[in-house]
């Protein structure tokens, strides 16, 4: 079965650093585009970073300059690098991925969930 398990997230000041993890585990094929998001609690689910399998990256206007999403093929690990914290970027973050695995063909996998709190 595959899963995918954020860590990371938690506490911080507002202009400090986190840095998001999410390792992706089961039997897998293949790994396309991977991903963060955010939600805040009644509200739509946002996309904060793409990445594609070949290392392209996008980006939401409001974390331009400040995230970096990153990934090891090799570990099927995706990272997000945040740093210069906001309190408006308080939320709880959501990986996603799109696998290929021996049990299902391609489709989008999420993570539980991780809380970053940005506050003084």
């Amino acid at each position: 079965q595959v899963r995918l398990v954020e860590s990371g997230g938690g506490l911080v000041q507002p202009g400090g650093s986190l840095r998001l993890s999410c390792a992706t585990s089961g039997s897998i094929f293949s790994i396309n585009a991977m991903g963060w998001y955010r939600q805040i609690p009644g509200q739509q689910r946002d996309l904060v970073a793409t990445i594609t399998s070949g290392g392209s990256t996008d980006y939401a206007d409001s974390v331009k300059g400040r995230f970096s999403i990153s990934r090891d093929n090799a570990k099927n690990t995706v990272y997000l690098q945040m740093d210069t914290l906001k309190p408006e970027d308080t939320a709880v973050y959501y990986c996603n991925a799109r696998i290929l695995a021996p049990s299902r063909p391609w489709a989008d996998y999420w993570g539980q969930g991780t809380q970053v709190t940005v506050s003084s």
